[in-house]
């Protein structure tokens, strides 16, 4: 009885096409760990966080303030008030090292 594994060729070996299997395979798991990687790293799929920020530190104070101020919240002189104590709350304190 002439099958795949035995009856290629007159030889009776496997034949030349017994190494595409592991080829294959390796290119099935290659491309699905490629499309894991590219779906987490865009923080796609059901895993995602949705109250993730999208930028780091777009919560941050200075970032709210700045947002307020781009929006017409708070006027120009309110605005570098909280500036001046919000550096001196997250900035340097002067020349400290």
């Amino acid at each position: 009885m002439n099958t795949l594994a035995h009856g290629w060729g007159d030889g009776g070996g496997p034949g030349p096409w017994i190494p595409l299997f592991p080829l294959v395979w390796a290119l099935v798991v290659g491309g699905g760990i490629a499309l894991w990687r590219r779906t987490v790293r865009r923080g796609r799929g059901p895993w995602a966080r949705a109250s993730a920020p999208a930028t780091p530190g777009a919560h941050s104070p200075l970032a709210i303030l700045g947002r307020r101020f781009a929006a017409g919240e708070i006027d120009e002189d309110e605005y570098w008030r909280r500036l001046s104590v919000l550096s001196e709350e997250f900035g340097h304190r002067g020349g400290t090292a």
